[in-house]
């Protein structure tokens, strides 16, 4: 049991854990705070403009040679000759929580001279820098879920794809808006409709924590962590509600 964090695991396993326990570094800016107030988070089922929008080959031909002409470097989109369309989507990873990747160096025994227990496989975690962003060349029909798939590849990240989640960021009206995209949603059509600027759209790869959580996804020690999680955070908020509720019996029976 950490006592910074409070993690716990089988003490077996003690030494393969390689968790940073202080936060990743800037996990508290204001820059963060200030946008998560503004991000409107909508639901999956609520397809975005973008996602109603049907286009024939000749108009696909024409938003390509559009785009291209509107993009300042070399990542342009292509079309081949089977119809289909490739070109670069960029995508800004902001992960909360650390993740988990083989480990590259020799982890010690917890006792010298005895093997690892059978089946425990050597893995660390590490926070992912903020700001972190990766171009990904896909074609027109690759989908979000090939998207996070291969995200994970490039980081060489082990933990489950299905704990994560490809978002479409757009800015309307001084408002920011959040939209988890659907497994089967391409990536790169959603750019070639909306066209370059990040501004109207960009891609996020976050936590898969909005709608419903997919719990088979972790494993038992991670699932006990979030249930003890859930007992102090119940225990902090009925300890807030009686608080107040004892200020306002306080002062009715000072006015009695």
């Amino acid at each position: 049991l950490s006592p910074d964090c409070s993690f716990t695991c089988h003490y077996r396993c003690r030494a393969l854990v390689r968790l940073d326990c202080s936060g990743p570094p800037g996990a508290g800016d204001e820059d963060d705070g200030n946008e998560q107030m503004l991000e409107k988070d909508t639901n999956v089922d609520e397809p975005s403009e973008w996602e109603k929008t049907e286009l024939d080959q000749a108009q696909v031909e024409q938003r390509i040679k559009e785009y291209n002409s509107q993009i300042n470097s070399n990542l342009f989109m292509s079309l081949n000759k089977d119809g289909s369309y490739a070109g670069f989507i960029k995508v800004q990873l902001k992960l909360v929580r650390p993740v988990a990747v083989p480990a590259t160096n020799r982890v010690p025994s917890v006792q010298a001279g005895r093997p690892h227990p059978q089946g425990v496989k050597r893995r660390t975690s590490f926070y992912l820098p903020k700001g972190t962003v990766k171009h990904l060349h896909i074609l027109s029909h690759t989908r979000a879920s090939e998207v996070i798939d291969a995200l994970l590849r490039k980081f060489t990240v082990i933990d489950n794809p299905r704990k994560f989640a490809l978002f479409e960021r757009s800015e309307k009206d001084e408002q920011v808006y959040l939209r988890k995209l659907g497994d089967d949603e391409q990536p790169l059509r959603l750019r070639l409709l909306a066209g370059p600027s990040e501004k109207v759209l960009s891609f996020i790869l976050k936590e898969n924590e909005t709608g419903e959580v997919n719990w088979d996804a972790f494993t038992l020690p991670e699932l006990h962590n979030f249930l003890l999680i859930l007992q102090r955070e119940e225990e902090e908020h009925v300890r807030r509600l009686r608080h107040r509720y004892a200020c306002c019996r306080q002062k009715m029976q000072e006015a009695l």
